[in-house]
């Protein structure tokens, strides 16, 4: 098969036909002179609220400093544990460590990547000040179980929802469900800014005020600081852009579902079945497919292939945070975490991105399944459930 190149992202597709519109917001924040807070900031917060169907909306510098922020406004401090997945993008554990505080690693399960909620609850302790679970790659964490264990406890839930914006559980909102919802827009995401920024959402009003105080030093008025917090806020330029982008998001969340079913369709079809494992969607949940990530035992050696034909394609996430050499002193041992050890051996994520043109879709399919030819198809099968 001939080199073909296939970006894992397109952005010049989302953004270029958006260029006129988005030069008309820039522009409105530079004739503003408004660069930090402001009007763009409150417009986005009301508009996002709606959207999302959440009561409080705030408007922050990235979705690290979201779950830093939330950790911070629900008291989080040292000597404190915080329960989370093991399998994630770094800063879900980071935020934890940078407050002093211990996260407490989980598994997940092997057939959603997310946090296990059976596991999660044995790892609650009287220390326990919040249980902080991840949507991974667009789809809910089993949320129930989550609030179940949660409620009975007396503990907050902080949803990680950095990849998820637009996923229901149950038909509920991400991000509406758990005490806060950490969002981020970073501009590889469904909904992307031009550079970094996030958003934090709650239905409670006293912490909605607490962290929009924390978010700006803890200073109201100014130059009077009630609370040691930090600088969380959003650029105004990034609220504009957004704001240009967060009406197309529902159409692009189709266009990614239907690019995931066709996906299903064409693997089907070429017989990859066995040697491939799609992801799931369970019927309670709407995934809004961040990532499209595939499974297969020789994953390597795939990665290989595609990169030499100039498919795009990316690994999430090499290396768990049990074995990352910065949280060595959690203490915990290769084999602790076998589901996730294994999802970071075995998975790979392949475009997905909304304008990706059926055409494209077939040439990755095709790609693979070259890969897979003339080799015994029991080499690369497999049971995640093991």
């Amino acid at each position: 098969m001939a080199a073909v190149k296939i970006p894992f992202l397109d952005l010049q597709a989302q953004n270029g036909p958006l260029r006129e519109d988005t030069l008309a917001a820039i522009a409105r924040v530079c004739d503003s002179q408004r660069f930090i807070m402001g009007p763009e900031i409150d417009a986005l917060e009301d508009e996002l609220a709606a959207l999302l169907g959440i009561d409080h909306a705030i408007a922050v510098s990235s979705g690290t400093d979201a779950v830093l922020l939330a950790l911070m406004a629900l008291g989080i401090t040292a000597g404190d544990e915080v329960v989370t997945t093991t399998y994630s993008f770094f800063a879900t554990a980071g935020a934890i460590v940078r407050l002093g505080a211990r996260p407490v690693l989980v598994d997940i399960d092997p057939v959603t990547f997310n946090i296990d909620p059976e596991h999660l609850a044995a790892s609650i302790t009287p220390r326990t000040r919040a249980i902080l679970p991840v949507h991974l790659f667009g789809l809910s964490a089993d949320l129930d179980p989550i609030m179940q264990h949660a409620d009975r406890h007396g503990i907050p839930v902080v949803e990680d929802a950095a990849q998820a914006i637009g996923a229901t559980y149950k038909s509920r909102p991400v991000g509406a469900i758990g005490t806060f919802g950490c969002f981020s827009f970073f501009p590889s995401k469904n909904l992307g800014a031009f550079g970094d920024a996030g958003l934090l959402t709650t239905s409670d009003a006293r912490l909605a005020k607490r962290a929009r105080l924390l978010r700006t030093h803890g200073m109201e008025p100014k130059y009077y600081h009630h609370l040691v917090g930090g600088n969380f806020r959003m650029d105004a330029l990034q609220a504009a852009v957004l704001r240009v982008k967060a009406p197309r998001l529902a159409g692009w969340t189709r266009a990614r579902r239907e690019n995931a079913s066709r996906y299903r369709t064409l693997f089907r079809e070429a017989g990859l079945d066995g040697p491939v494992t799609l992801p799931v969607e369970p019927p309670d949940r709407l995934h809004i497919y961040h990532q499209f990530v595939i499974r297969t035992a020789d994953r390597d050696g795939l990665k290989r292939h595609l990169d030499e034909l100039g498919i795009g394609n990316e690994i999430y996430y090499p290396v768990p945070f049990h074995r990352q050499s910065c949280f060595a002193d959690l203490g915990y041992a290769h084999g602790s975490f076998p589901h996730a050890e294994r999802a970071a051996a075995e998975s790979l994520a392949i475009p997905i991105y909304a304008e990706l043109s059926i055409a494209q879709q077939e040439t990755v399919v095709r790609a693979i399944g070259g890969f897979f030819e003339n080799r015994e198809i029991s080499d690369f099968r497999f049971q995640i459930s093991d």
